[in-house]
């Protein structure tokens, strides 16, 4: 299932610097970073892939990632401070740049963030006009927009498991917009994506974080 999107999106957010796909969105995508790690990192590893690896200084990239790990938003002004604000914030950083990754979206950015001792890998695509898609978390693919409101769900790979999620989402009177499940092998931990239509109530989150098969969840609102 595919989320349109509507011209409002396509022109774009009000954001710091000179293109929303080098500032807007990769400031959106650091910003889903920041809040699946829950919080700002403590290291940062951050790989820019093809138009992106030639161009992230130049565009103001570098500064915007920052930016989004930092918590800020598109349009705040101390993005164009990141650099000096995540050192003084203790946050250490390394830029790094392949320029020929043929399988790749051309705008991709992989970030590699460590937080106490919680490690995350998000690889995320810029798509214009400050459109973004997650296309990966932890290895798994994930292909959502973060447009809406977002559960990430890793639970064990068992039959029936979709159908029961979608079930209980439904009973919180929440409609499935999109959905992807991905798994690394049979029987494995699987990672449910699901981006809804409206906001679920804590206690639905709570009810399904209580049974023995779902290991974690994250809940995600909409990145403007």
């Amino acid at each position: 299932m595919n989320q349109k999107s509507g011209i409002f999106d396509m022109i774009g957010p009000i954001m710091i610097g000179p293109s929303s796909s080098h500032t807007a969105g990769v400031v959106k995508i650091a910003n889903v970073a920041y809040k699946i790690l829950g919080g700002q990192p403590d290291e940062a590893v951050i790989t820019f892939y093809n138009s992106f690896a030639r161009t992230y200084e130049g565009h103001g990239s570098d500064k915007a990632v920052l930016g989004g790990l930092l918590g800020f938003a598109t349009d705040d002004e101390r993005i164009r401070n990141s650099p000096q604000i995540a050192q003084e914030q203790g946050m250490k950083y390394t830029y790094k740049a392949v320029g020929n990754a043929s399988t790749l979206h051309p705008n991709t950015i992989k970030l590699e963030l460590t937080k106490n001792n919680k490690r995350i890998e998000i690889i995320g695509e810029s798509r214009g006009g400050g459109l973004i898609n997650i296309a990966s978390y932890n290895g798994f693919r994930a292909d959502f927009t973060a447009q809406l409101p977002t559960l990430i769900i890793e639970a064990l790979d068992i039959k029936g498991s979709i159908a029961f999620i979608a079930q209980v989402l439904a009973q919180d009177d929440c409609n499935i917009a999109t959905m992807n499940v991905s798994r690394k092998a049979k029987h494995d931990i699987a990672c449910h994506f699901i981006e809804m239509d409206t906001a679920l109530e804590n206690i639905t989150i709570q009810y399904l974080l209580h049974l023995k098969w779902i290991h974690n969840i994250i809940y995600l609102t909409p990145i403007t």
